[in-house]
């Protein structure tokens, strides 16, 4: 069977990241035929300052199923992110991200092997906000007071939307995920002891979904609460459930605890398309070098394998990239002891490794 896969090769080290991946995942013997599409900064002045064409959104739509490379989004302006875009256009509601380490990553930790699924579209991150000095953001300055509630003159305000159609789902999503992939517990992440009336609704709807499945086990933990338990017991912890702002800064957390974002995949699921991408930028002053780390980019493809039900290929190739990165040997500068370490290969030749790897074993 050829699985029909939107590629967008992305920005700054996107391209590297993405070719090499392509590379890797044909070398499993999936035949794949690939739709590139451009988004993001470099391209946006060809289409009118858009860095994301409706024509790249119609491909997904056609093909369900995307891999990405990562694109740069401007700090404190220009665009608003391509990720948010893809997530909105797309419906993208659940995001995947694994947190496991594999032998031979330097980190504090021994076994850590958790996922955390974000909520991708409510939250603070649904871009309701009203810039400072706005006639819209001194309107609702005032309609708060109006009703006992103060906020200083003078602020930038964002609005913070949780809905339950909205949590429902996600909390299903990630009883289906736990069921599916063996998992043993759901941890609900959430500010319900302050926030009463949005994380508050989090948690209660939560509960409601896990009283209907439970044969997977349930807890939830206040978000602080859940970040000092995970650097003190993640042995605990199985898969996290977070509102979208959490979910951000949790799964940032848990990337540090197995290596850093250089091995965190990433998939965004919505009813009938997923997108495919690594969880890191796209690190612009790189751009070209062939020096970047390409395993999460890698396994963002492992992710894509199973999705596309190719089991037996995904776990080849995970094999592949856990022995590679336990032997030490070809892997890029972050991940050698030293980061001046000569031995140190390129983008590119990571793939070369693991395409010979992969040919052997095919053989």
């Amino acid at each position: 069977m050829t699985h029909r896969v939107t590629l967008i090769p992305g920005d700054g080290t996107g391209p590297e990241l993405t070719e090499a991946t392509r590379r890797v995942l044909e070398s499993t013997g999936v035949e794949f035929e690939w739709d590139v599409q451009e988004a993001g900064a470099d391209v946006m002045d060809r289409y009118g300052g858009n860095p994301l064409p409706e024509h790249v959104l119609d491909s997904i739509r056609r093909t369900g199923v995307a891999l990405k490379g990562p694109i740069t989004t401007p700090v404190g302006g220009g665009f608003r992110s391509v990720n948010v875009g893809l997530r909105k256009a797309l419906d993208l509601y659940g995001q995947v991200r694994p947190c496991k380490i594999y032998p031979g990553v330097r980190t504090r930790f021994d076994d850590v092997d958790l996922v955390v699924i974000r909520e991708n579209t409510e939250d603070l991150y649904a871009g309701i906000e009203f810039e400072e000095g706005t006639e819209a953001a001194r309107d609702l300055t005032e309609w708060i007071a109006q009703r006992g509630g103060r906020i200083r003159p003078g602020s930038g305000i964002s609005i913070k939307p949780i809905s339950v159609e909205g949590t429902r789902r996600i909390v299903q999503f990630a009883f289906d995920f736990a069921r599916r992939n063996g998992r043993r517990k759901v941890t609900a992440v959430h500010k319900a002891n302050i926030m009463k009336f949005t994380d508050g609704l989090f948690l209660r709807v939560a509960r409601e979904v896990a009283e209907e499945n439970d044969d997977v086990a349930f807890d939830d933990r206040i978000v602080d609460n859940m970040c000092m338990q995970l650097v003190q017991r993640p042995e605990e912890y199985d898969v996290l459930v977070c509102p979208n702002l959490y979910g951000d800064i949790v799964s940032d957390l848990c990337a540090g605890m197995i290596g850093g974002l250089g091995l965190a995949p990433g998939g965004n699921f919505g009813e009938h398309v997923a997108v495919f991408e690594p969880t890191h930028g796209s690190a612009p002053k790189y751009a070209g070098q062939n020096k970047v780390n390409p395993m999460a980019q890698l396994l963002s493809g492992v992710m894509m394998l199973r999705h596309l039900e190719e089991t037996d290929a995904a776990d080849r190739l995970e094999r592949a990239i856990a022995e590679v990165i336990a032997e030490g040997k070809s892997v890029t500068y972050d991940m050698k002891p030293t980061r001046d370490d000569p031995t140190a290969v390129g983008t590119s030749e990571v793939a070369d490794v693991l395409i010979d790897r992969l040919g052997t074993r095919v053989g």
